[in-house]
């Protein structure tokens, strides 16, 4: 793995990963929130045998800087400059949480260019709104101090730990080390990362007004889809599972014993399940081009 750093033409530096031969199709991971590129520590060396990895730290994450104004939109042309400056053609893209309306945004800008869709834990219906979004949607009707005050209360250590850990099996949440959301924690107090948090929870109403458009983009394109989802998810509903396999009939959906963050306790399963994603639809791509 090699740790880059890019200045934008903003003026701004984003800092990513990349692994494997360029000549290979290009696999995109957006990684969510509190995250880094490093939650892909665990599957980026085995992908790079069959891909062209690119891991960034979206801008306010990790080690990448806070832009000066914080939304998905500006956060997915920061990532769709990375993609040129790279000259990155034909792409998979990994979508998870936050990462998933940075994705999306780069799949409608370009979708000749998507190999594939690696959906794990990413929401693009309203079905995957559970009960413990209540804060969330009293906030975008009314923006007030009490909202926003409600719906960012897990902006601290122990709500960075649930994101780990809360509702996942004991069994399956005590191989998750401590360090792991301790270092989140400790990125997501970096100057400007906590305002690009409360940012982007205001910004995400923006993200589901365009639920419409992007449904009407998979009836459209049906992207070739991989499915890997952690069932004990306490942010999305499973019912958000079905929604995506409504959308794209074709896909192929997995569900595992895991939680929100399901590399960090199944990143085995999955890098199995990507690498024969991915090897299949290259030779789906190699022999179209062949029958051209």
């Amino acid at each position: 793995m090699k740790m880059e750093r890019l200045r934008l033409s903003g003026g701004t530096e984003l800092s990513f990963v990349t692994a494997g031969e360029a000549s290979k199709p290009a696999v995109l991971l957006l990684h969510g929130t509190p995250n880094s590129a490093r939650m892909f520590r665990g599957v980026v060396p085995a992908l790079a045998q069959a891909a062209y990895v690119i891991a960034p730290d979206l801008p306010g994450h990790g080690e990448s800087d806070v832009l000066p104004t914080v939304s998905f939109a500006a956060i997915g042309q920061a990532i769709c400059e990375l993609l040129d400056r790279l000259e990155i053609g034909p792409r998979f893209i990994y979508l998870h949480d936050w990462g998933a309306p940075v994705g999306l945004q780069i799949a409608m800008q370009a979708p000749e260019q998507v190999l594939g869709l690696i959906i794990q834990n990413a929401n693009a219906h309203r079905t995957g709104w559970g009960p413990g979004w209540a804060a969330q949607l009293a906030y975008w009707s009314q923006p007030n101090a009490e909202n926003e005050a409600a719906v960012t209360a897990h902006l601290t250590l122990a709500g960075t730990r649930d994101t780990y850990i809360s509702g996942v099996p004991s069994d399956v949440a005590e191989r998750i080390p401590a360090e792991h959301w301790e270092e989140d924690w400790r990125v997501m107090n970096l100057p400007g990362h906590m305002d690009t948090q409360r940012a982007l929870i205001a910004d995400y109403e923006n993200y589901a007004a365009r639920f419409d458009a992007i449904a009407e983009y998979l009836e459209r394109w049906q992207p070739p889809a991989l499915m890997v989802w952690g069932r004990h998810d306490i942010y999305f509903e499973l019912a958000e599972v079905l929604s995506w396999m409504r959308a794209l009939p074709r896909m192929e959906a997995h569900v595992l014993d895991a939680g929100h963050l399901l590399l960090e306790t199944h990143a085995a399963e999955a890098v199995s399940l990507m690498l024969d994603f991915i090897r299949r639809w290259q030779k789906e791509g190699e022999g179209a081009e062949r029958h051209e």
